[in-house]
């Protein structure tokens, strides 16, 4: 499986796939629970503080988080549940930029393919800053399942 980060991004849409030495479930998990989220979300550039991740896996339910940069200049994040497939998909909106972001994980080659669709990508973040950053979380996550069984 390759470990590399691809990406592409088409206008309002960005596409991140990566392959996951995983199990579709554990990496469900990291996507689906507080302590999960807080692991890997900030990537490189930000710390989430487990204490601020709330999570409401339900169709119209909520997570949310706070993002921490070096600088100490937090950021709440807020997201809408759409669509819930365990362990296999699961959709969410950022209510404020009306961002969807799709996750969707197959089990492949003994690990997970996954791929983080996000659509309506308001203009700022229509840039390859943005896709590194997307990139550097999915790093981030990929080391996450790797620390953890």
């Amino acid at each position: 499986m390759s470990a590399e980060v691809r990406r592409e991004l088409r206008g309002d849409e960005l596409i991140a796939r990566r392959d996951l030495l995983a199990p579709p479930e554990r990496v469900w998990a990291a996507f689906t629970t507080a302590a999960g989220i807080a692991a890997f979300w900030g990537g490189s550039h930000a710390t989430v503080p487990p204490a601020s991740v709330t999570v409401d896996l339900s169709v119209g339910g909520e997570f949310a988080l706070d993002t921490q940069a070096p600088s100490g200049a937090t950021r709440r994040l807020r997201f809408v549940c759409v669509r819930i497939t365990a362990p296999h998909e699961l959709v969410f909106d950022e209510p404020v930029t009306g961002l969807r972001t799709t996750v969707t994980l197959r089990a492949a080659d003994g690990g997970t393919r996954l791929t983080v669709h996000q659509r309506r990508l308001p203009p700022e973040l229509r840039t390859a800053q943005a896709a590194d950053g997307l990139a550097a979380i999915l790093d981030a996550l990929a080391a996450h399942l790797r620390r953890t069984p």
